[in-house]
């Protein structure tokens, strides 16, 4: 079965590029102006898809944690759910901001972290629904989410392999279009704990479906290595000013980074090549000034039995290589050779 995904209009597989995901969370700071800012900085970076998260807030947390106080150099309100309302965007924000990424032609979705929320986005008619690590063990809401019959990217932070399969063996029967991302729920995570051959073993376990990564190291580099392990799916947290009021925006590429990241992963695609070893064209001017070939050492006459002494290896490359200096030592000239003259089977008795 191919192992393929198609998001809007982009088929994702195993022989393609990697599909970009510049999440944009919240580092809006909840202003719509910002949040296409940031929609137009990724564009131009070469993303595929901007995303947002999605939150019900009244019925997503316990009144205790809603209420709970939220004082901090990062707030946007002294509770926790104040600070939480404060980064919603509302029905019409979202009709606006879905318009304007159409307008830049770039894919835009955004993670449901509640029924509600996953209601709100259906509507919108988004092209994909993300799930958040957290939600990897919530099967009501995977499974909701799976009915409305759209791409589904599920980020495994720390869960287990079962944990992975209750989620596949939950959502796959009612909904096959699924992406499912190696993720560590750290913020950022350090490379030692990114355990990136769980990729590997995710594709030994699910041969039809498309794997990514939701990267949320500081640097580039493991998303190269990712895909080189065979994912297909790169989410990487995205803003432009890494000293912005927000927790996310001190892990999160700037347009800088993220247009490196887009770059090299489509170097690495064309980098990895088809496996077979074989000359190229490009290599063909480099090595006959570095090859070598097979000339005389010194003037030899017609008929001299040739030894080691008599032969000398020296650039260009435009004669016999030095691995068939054996097949000519012993054997007469048939014709006088000057000094770095190509020796040539021909000349050969």
């Amino acid at each position: 079965m191919a192992r393929e995904l198609t998001i809007g209009a982009t088929r994702i597989h195993d022989d393609g590029d990697c599909y970009v995901i510049a999440e944009i969370g919240h580092n809006h700071q909840g202003r719509v102006d910002r949040a296409k800012e940031l929609f137009r900085a990724a564009k131009e970076c070469g993303v595929d898809a901007v995303k947002l998260q999605k939150r019900s807030n009244r019925t997503l947390y316990t009144r205790a944690m809603y209420d709970s106080p939220y004082d901090n150099e990062h707030s946007f309100g002294a509770t926790y759910g104040a600070h939480r309302e404060a980064l919603e965007f509302s029905w019409d924000e979202y009709v606006e901001l879905k318009q304007y990424a159409a307008e830049l032609g770039v894919d835009f979705f955004a993670t449901a972290f509640d029924v509600e929320s996953a209601d709100f986005l259906a509507r919108l008619d988004v092209p994909a629904f993300k799930i958040a690590s957290g939600d990897l063990t919530n099967l009501p809401l995977l499974t909701y989410v799976a009915g409305f019959g759209k791409p589904m990217i599920v980020s495994t932070g720390g869960g287990t392999v079962d944990d992975v399969k209750r989620m596949y063996d939950a959502v796959a029967p009612i909904n096959p279009r699924l992406c499912v991302m190696q993720c560590t729920a750290s913020y950022p995570a350090e490379p030692e704990d990114m355990n990136l051959r769980v990729i590997t073993t995710y594709r030994g376990l699910y041969e039809d479906l498309v794997v990514g990564l939701s990267d949320h190291q500081n640097g580039i580099a493991m998303s190269d290595v990712a895909y080189i392990l065979g994912a297909r799916v790169i989410e990487k947290h995205f803003t432009i000013n890494r000293a912005w009021k927000g927790t996310d925006h001190a892990y999160s590429l700037e347009p800088v980074g993220m247009r490196k990241l887009v770059r090299d992963l489509k170097r690495v695609r064309v980098a990895l090549g088809n496996g077979e070893k074989k000359p190229l064209p490009v290599e063909k001017q480099p090595l006959f000034k570095m090859g070598k070939k097979l000339v005389a050492a010194r003037c030899l006459p017609v008929g001299h039995v040739l030894t080691a002494a008599d032969v000398a290896v020296k650039s260009p490359n435009d004669g016999l290589p030095p691995y068939e200096l054996p097949a000519i030592l012993g054997r007469a000239l048939r014709f006088q050779l000057a000094e770095d003259d190509a020796i040539r089977f021909e000349d050969l008795a």
